[in-house]
């Protein structure tokens, strides 16, 4: 993927299109059902830059981490490790997630926006995947309460490409899939 580019030919469409079908056949791991007997927590730290640390050592095995990432789970305001036999409290400085790229695609339908994120996630800004602003930071959900802070260049990218609100002349933000989501005041 090109770091925060718009998608304009044939091929640039394969690449946004291929993202989203291996997002799609992506299978997930179902923590959201499980509920083992045996919790506890253990010693993982997602800091604010989105690093994997283990006993204050960098997780280096990027497999590891997306390993990690499938089982996480986001629970009363604690992330957690989750198989079927434990539940570990892991923490995490803001979000557990990072968007490292961008993709912008005209279609038919409208501008489409997709974020990639650190662990592998491809994806796009819409209804199910919307983007908030949190005391000045930006970020997307990803799945099920686990967001990815949208890093600083991607975030100016977006404000460069945001348009004033239909309702509110006020507010700047930015569209996709048919949805606006909002950046902030015009300033």
């Amino acid at each position: 993927m090109n770091n925060v580019s718009d998608i304009e030919s044939e091929s640039d469409y394969s690449v946004f299109a291929e993202l989203l079908q291996r997002q799609a056949e992506k299978k997930l791991p179902p923590v959201t059902r499980w509920n083992p007997a045996r919790k506890g927590s253990i010693d993982i730290l997602i800091d604010q830059d989105g690093r994997w640390l283990h006993e204050g050592q960098e997780i280096q095995r990027k497999e590891l981490i997306q390993l990690f990432s499938s089982i996480l789970r986001f629970e009363n305001g604690t992330y957690y490790l989750v198989t079927p036999a434990e539940k570990l409290a892991i923490e995490v400085q803001d979000a557990p997630f990072l968007a490292i790229d961008m993709e912008i695609r005209e279609s038919p339908q409208g501008q489409q926006i997709g974020f990639l994120t650190n662990v592998g996630d491809f994806v796009m800004l819409d209804e199910s995947h919307p983007l908030s602003v949190e005391e000045g930071r930006p970020y997307v959900l990803v799945r099920d309460g686990l967001k990815a802070l949208i890093s600083r260049s991607i975030y100016y990218h977006l404000v460069q490409i945001a348009v004033p609100s239909d309702s509110d002349p006020n507010l700047l933000g930015v569209s996709s899939n048919g949805c606006f989501f909002v950046l902030g005041p015009r300033e």
